[in-house]
């Protein structure tokens, strides 16, 4: 009977533990448009000439949302040109802010981009980081216990299949402004982050400790 429970407890632990690392396939528009404009940011934002909009995974960069639900966050991902975009207006890139994960509130994992195609969702460094959105990230709707488990799966994931040096939240990016990464050719061009908030990075950082990211460019 003992060994019966222990047996029944392990596939128990088996069954949660897959569950977990499931990747539901969710993928944003990406026709031809969202190509062009991909290359072109690369090519006029990085100075990248590319025949493809594939990146190099380095870092892997977290956010929040700020919507309350993962179909309105996918519906603002979705379209391929930005709101209002004035292609008339030179320089300014209509390429519709993406990333290559959105993790709902449940802790479902979506894969919207494949994990190297360049996503719009980090000034100066989208050519070489892996985004991962969570939904939410108010003080109405924080970001959930369920989503913080998710998060680290996928970093150690990401992190055991790709050569990536760096994990950091998105308030950390201007870390990098004199780093060999950082390739942002508007030194005006720059936004104030706070997401995924510090206590939730702390948290996933103290997680994957083992993996031995590099430490972050020190402040200016």
């Amino acid at each position: 009977m003992k060994h019966h429970i222990i047996y029944l407890l392990f596939i128990c632990i088996l069954t949660a533990c897959s569950s977990s690392k499931t990747i539901v396939e969710h993928p944003i528009t990406f026709n031809e448009e969202r190509k062009i404009l991909t290359l072109e940011y690369l090519q006029n934002r990085y100075g990248l000439e590319q025949d493809s909009p594939e990146i190099e995974p380095k870092m892997i960069v977290l956010h929040w949302t700020v919507i309350p639900t993962f179909e309105k966050s996918f519906e603002a991902f979705d379209p391929v040109t930005l709101p209002n975009w004035r292609p008339d207006i030179k320089n300014v890139s209509g390429l519709n802010v993406s990333s290559q994960f959105m993790v709902d509130r449940d802790g479902t994992i979506y894969q919207l981009l494949p994990e190297t195609t360049m996503a719009r969702h980090v000034i100066g460094l989208n050519h070489c980081a892996i985004g991962v959105e969570n939904v939410g990230g108010t003080e109405e709707l924080p970001l959930t216990k369920a989503q913080l488990n998710s998060n680290i799966w996928l970093v150690k994931y990401l992190k055991d299949k790709y050569d990536i040096d760096y994990l950091i939240g998105h308030y950390e990016y201007t870390l990098f402004e004199n780093h060999p990464l950082w390739l942002e050719i508007d030194e005006g061009y720059r936004t104030v982050k706070t997401d995924p908030g510090t206590e939730f990075m702390g948290k996933v950082r103290n997680a994957v400790k083992k993996l031995n990211f590099k430490e972050l460019p020190k402040t200016k």
